[in-house]
C-alpha cells in the first residue's frame, strides 16, 4: 500500500504542486493521468523518495519513506522518464549493486542487460548511451528481484516494438502476482483494459477515480477525458 498524508510539496514557485495531498493506494494497476506539467512526475517522485515533500507523511507498505528509508525502497521499483543513474558507474557495476540491494545473484545483473540489449555496452558509463538504452538501463534495473511497488513514468516512451512488449508482459507478469502498479502516461490504450482506478493531480489536489466504468469503451472514455485535463466522473 502506498499512503500520503497532508502532503505539501513546492519547487518554490508561487503555486505548489501539492497542497494538503491525501491519497491511498493498493495493489492493483493506477493510472496517473493529466495534461503536461500538472504535476503527475513530480508525485511519482515524491512516492519514490526521490523528491522530499515540504511536510505531510509518505508511507510504502506501512513504512515512512523519511524515516525508515531502507525498509520503505526495498520492495519498491521506480522507473523514471528521465534516467537518473549514476553518470559514472558503468552500467554492469550499476546493475550489479541492484543485485546486492535486492539480494539476487549477480549473474542477474547479465540477464537483464542481455534483456534489454544492453550486453554489449555493459562497461559504459550511463552518460555514453543513447538517451533510449538510457532508458533501458533503468528499466533493466527494474527488473532485478519481484519488486512489490513498481512506478513507470511514460514507461513505453523511446522503447522499440520488442522492449514494449517485454515491458507490458513484465507488468502483466506482476500485476497476477499482485502487486500494486503506478503507471503516469500520455498513451493510455496499453493499459486501458488492466486499470483499476486513476488518479489525477489538478491545482495541487488528487482526485481518486475508483471503480472505472466496467465496459472498456466507457473506460478509456473517462481516462482520455482525465487525461486532456477533463473533470469527469464515475457513474
Amino acid at each position: 500500500m502506498i499512503r500520503l498524508k497532508d502532503v505539501h510539496f513546492s519547487y518554490r514557485y508561487p503555486e505548489a504542486v501539492l497542497k494538503g495531498a491525501d491519497l491511498q493506494i493498493v495493489e492493483g494497476l493506477t493510472l496517473l493521468v493529466g495534461p503536461n506539467g500538472c504535476g503527475k512526475s513530480t508525485l511519482l517522485k515524491i512516492i519514490a523518495g526521490v523528491e522530499r515533500p515540504d511536510s505531510g507523511v509518505v508511507e510504502v507498505e506501512g513504512h515512512d519513506m523519511w524515516s525508515e528509508e531502507v525498509a520503505a525502497r526495498r520492495n519498491l521499483a521506480y522507473v523514471s522518464e528521465q534516467p537518473d543513474l549514476t553518470p559514472y558507474a558503468t552500467i554492469k557495476d550499476v546493475m550489479q549493486l541492484v543485485c546486492r540491494l535486492r539480494a539476487e545473484p549477480l549473474e542477474r545483473a547479465r540477464e537483464v542487460l542481455e534483456n534489454v540489449g544492453l550486453e554489449q555496452v555493459a562497461n559504459r558509463s550511463i552518460r555514453e548511451l543513447s538517451m533510449g538504452q538510457r532508458r533501458r538501463a533503468v528499466l533493466a534495473a527494474a527488473w532485478i528481484g519481484a519488486p512489490r511497488i513498481i512506478l513507470l513514468d511514460e514507461p513505453l516512451e523511446l522503447m522499440d516494438r520488442g522492449i514494449r512488449g517485454e515491458v507490458l508482459a513484465w507488468i502483466e507478469r506482476s500485476l497476477a502476482k499482485g502487486a500494486l502498479v503506478v503507471i503516469a502516461a500520455h498513451e493510455l490504450e496499453p493499459f486501458v483494459a488492466k486499470a483499476a482506478r486513476a488518479v489525477t493531480v489538478c491545482r495541487g489536489r488528487l482526485r481518486l477515480f475508483e471503480p472505472l466504468p466496467a465496459a472498456e469503451r466507457s473506460r478509456f472514455e473517462l481516462l482520455d477525458s482525465l487525461a486532456r485535463g477533463g473533470n469527469a466522473s464515475v457513474g
